[in-house]
């Protein structure tokens, strides 16, 4: 599939925010469709490939827009910091640790099927490096594991909420809600998943199924239910993740810079300069985290145990385009 000539041309001439804001409702547009139920395998390997397209084009004609990330989009920790002092009270946050736009349609045909009313539903993004430890410390918690049994430090951000972070499964979690009228839920689903299917002839494909289920259930809702009684509840995620094994194989040489810099990773906060490949097959960005390399665009390689076919971490819209979605109950 082709880029749009709008987008091309928003690309060429307009401003990097201009340009990070059209990226994101191009991606929004792709993702949000309704998805036929049993066609999930195919419709999201589909969807990754339209992307594909933008993420080539960055890679290759605009991977400067990348330097210009932090100044430029809405990161999900500046949302969600803004969206909780607009509401004082009956607030729900869930975190569902690594989900990506693909799988924001299923949410909000269920949301509507389901009875809830949706308030706002858009594109925020992921801090950079795209991973769990920097969102949580965007948020002045120290580490995901912070917020399990009501254990964050009295100065996050997010002042006033009983805190969760577990990996139970979703009637579980939905008993652990009280009737404390502020929240936040992070669980640890799907990131905790990703590695259950790298074995050959999985990787997206087979996620996509257990993402229907889990997403489609009266188990899962029952949590969003209990969440949601009384407060208005907003669903979201730390970053999103890479789909690297549709991505083409880097070269013998890239491959083996690759390899021996970031393994079988995606990013690495060692103190140098990036390889001398143009276009760059990685770079060196300055962010609110620190200075870190981070492979550019979609690549893989050859490494020990197999690359990964799903990982994070990296420089491609869906590893830190996230869904930002507000629900309240229809009463």
């Amino acid at each position: 599939m082709a880029l749009p000539l709008k987008l091309i041309q928003t690309l060429q001439q307009a401003q990097p925010k201009e340009a990070w804001s059209a990226i994101l409702d191009h991606a929004w547009q792709i993702c949000s469709q309704p998805i036929t139920p049993g066609k999930a395998e195919v419709e999201l390997v589909k969807r990754d490939r339209a992307i594909g397209d933008v993420d080539h084009y960055l890679a290759t004609a605009a991977w400067d827009l990348w330097t210009a990330y932090e100044s430029s989009v809405m990161r999900t920790s500046d949302e969600l910091r803004q969206w909780w002092d607009k509401n004082t009270s009956g607030r729900a946050v869930l975190v569902l640790d690594a989900l990506s736009l693909r799988e924001v349609s299923w949410i909000l045909s269920q949301a509507e099927t389901r009875g809830f009313k949706i308030h706002n539903a858009k594109t925020t993004c992921a801090e950079l490096p795209a991973d769990t430890t920097p969102f949580a410390k965007s948020l002045g918690f120290s580490q995901r594991s912070t917020l399990g049994n009501n254990g964050g430090p009295e100065t996050h951000s997010l002042q006033g909420a009983h805190t969760e972070s577990v990996d139970i499964e979703w009637t579980a979690c939905a008993e652990l809600i009280g009737s404390e009228p502020d929240w936040v839920f992070w669980h640890h689903w799907p990131d905790n998943r990703l590695h259950n299917h790298d074995d050959p002839g999985k990787g997206l494909s087979s996620l996509a199924k257990e993402v229907e289920s889990h997403l489609s259930s009266d188990d899962f809702w029952s949590l969003i239910d209990r969440l949601a009684h009384g407060r208005k509840l907003l669903i979201t995620s730390d970053h999103g993740y890479a789909a690297s094994g549709l991505f083409p194989d880097s070269n013998k040489e890239q491959t083996d810079y690759l390899k021996k810099l970031y393994k079988s990773g995606r990013w690495n906060n060692i103190q140098q300069e990036p390889g001398a490949w143009v276009p760059p097959i990685d770079l060196a960005i300055q962010t609110i985290h620190g200075q870190h390399l981070f492979v550019n665009g979609r690549r893989k390689w050859k490494s020990a145990g197999g690359y990964p076919t799903l990982t994070h971490g990296g420089l491609s819209v869906l590893e830190i385009a996230v869904p930002f979605i507000e629900i309240s109950r229809s009463e």
